[in-house]
């Protein structure tokens, strides 16, 4: 299997997670976001870095909003101390 089928693989998996509720996806979702790094090493190995910067920006894309409650959440702990 190539790369790109892999992270092609990847996206899917992520999408029909989208789909199930909330509750069930947080332990997958987790579990794709620490394969990521490693399928995008092995993108870049394979086809350099300029599929990895369109990769990274459909994977933020995928995972907006549970980054952008991470973000949220940092920041108000961040203020709080």
């Amino acid at each position: 299997m190539t790369s790109l089928v892999a992270f092609c693989v990847w996206v899917l998996a992520t999408m029909g997670l989208a789909l199930l509720p909330i509750k069930y996806q947080i332990l997958p979702g987790l579990g794709f976001l620490l394969i990521l790094p490693v399928l995008l090493v092995w993108l870049a190995h394979d086809y350099g870095a300029l599929p990895v910067v369109v990769c990274i920006f459909a994977a933020v894309s995928l995972f907006r909003k549970p980054l952008w409650a991470l973000v949220s959440g940092a920041r108000r702990w961040i203020t709080r101390t």
